[in-house]
């Protein structure tokens, strides 16, 4: 074990910060971390916006609706998969964009914004940062879009805020790795033998220090999956140029 597992093993999403500004100096070591990620043949295919402006800040944390820590947090970046540097580099050379609008390079991009966005969790949790996630900007794709003034070939994939925690839940318990992890070929029967492990979600959830709650994985599992979610976000992707083919 070292001091970077150590950190990785005790992830936890955080939601309440201090007022303590993140420093210019910090700011750059992530955004560095996160341009240092791995990268499908090099085309680094993400683009990174920091949002200060507070009133869009709130305009965005609407959107989110469960995410107030979005104009809370010291520090909000949205970070965009982004073909459109691509797009650009084609339209000068005049060759054709069908490269782009596919649903291969499509998948690319996510990778490649994903692995960023998680170099950067990993930098700024090294530094006694805390992070969270903020998918819930996909409630509404298009206008968190128009916002930022996005142009085609690029989409919103998530947010992540950034802050000194205030308060940290404990760290959640993971998946047992006969669940998760196998050998030469899928496991079908992953789902079998969960009850031991819905018993420690659900005594984590009793006993946590915010927003306790009375449920285990397959409850909330059941629940998440029980409608379809942001059924327009395919549509708004070709309005943006891509296929999906």
């Amino acid at each position: 074990m070292n001091q970077t597992i150590d950190n990785l093993l005790q992830h936890v999403s955080v939601r309440n910060f201090t007022n303590q500004k993140v420093t210019t100096e910090q700011k750059n070591a992530l955004l560095d971390a996160a341009q240092s990620g791995s990268t499908s043949e090099f085309v680094q295919a993400f683009s990174i916006i920091e949002i200060t402006d507070s009133k869009l800040r709130q305009e965005i944390s609407d959107i989110t609706i469960s995410s107030p820590h979005v104009k809370e947090a010291d520090t909000f970046y949205i970070f965009v998969a982004d073909l459109n540097r691509q797009a650009q580099l084609l339209k000068a050379h005049n060759q054709s964009l069908d490269s782009i609008k596919n649903m291969e390079s499509l998948l690319v991009a996510t990778v490649d914004t994903t692995i960023a966005a998680q170099n950067m969790a990993t930098a700024a949790e090294s530094m006694n940062l805390g992070i969270c996630y903020i998918g819930s900007i996909r409630n509404n794709i298009k206008k968190v879009a128009q916002a930022i003034d996005l142009p085609k070939y690029t989409f919103p994939l998530f947010g992540m805020t950034i802050g000194v925690p205030e308060l940290k839940n404990q760290h959640k318990p993971r998946l047992p790795q006969k669940n998760q992890v196998a050998i030469n070929s899928y496991k079908q029967l992953q789902a079998d033998n969960l009850s031991e492990y819905d018993q420690k979600v659900k005594t984590y959830y009793a006993n946590r220090k915010s927003n306790p709650q009375d449920t285990t994985w397959t409850e909330k599992n059941l629940n998440i999956f029980d409608h379809i979610h942001r059924p327009e976000v395919a549509a708004f992707l070709k309005e943006q140029g891509f296929s999906l083919e």
